[in-house]
């Protein structure tokens, strides 16, 4: 039960942050809907950094990985936000934006999963 109530709060404050940063970034960049790509990929990011600190040189309990990898970023990032707004592009018939918010948002953060991983294991 525990595990549930530290995932439940944590997921609460990841989607108050994400919310919060979407205020202070751009909706769109020529034509591309950024906030919700940004904070995937910056969820990306932390998720390679964090998962990769937590196995080298920060071991946790249980409940503490729940609460930040299920909890803090499962709310912080946002895979429903993403499909809503490749489909609004398509229904806008922006087919090359969708395509390029598509890629973008699939391949960046990849990326930037890995170079969090790489971060982490600098030092």
């Amino acid at each position: 039960m525990l595990q549930y109530m530290v995932i439940g709060l944590g997921g609460a404050l990841g989607a108050i942050t994400r919310v919060a940063l979407g205020k202070l970034l751009p909706v769109s960049i020529m034509g591309i809907p950024f906030q919700i790509l940004f904070v995937n990929i910056l969820g990306c990011f932390v998720m390679g950094l964090l998962t990769e600190i937590m196995l080298l040189r920060w071991p946790v309990t249980d409940n503490l990985r729940s609460f930040w990898i299920s909890g803090v970023l499962g709310g912080f990032t946002t895979f429903s936000s993403f499909a809503l707004e490749f489909g609004l592009l398509l229904k806008k018939n922006e087919i090359i934006s969708a395509m390029i918010y598509a890629t973008l948002s699939f391949a960046v953060s990849i990326i930037f999963f890995f170079i969090g991983i790489k971060l982490a294991r600098i030092s």
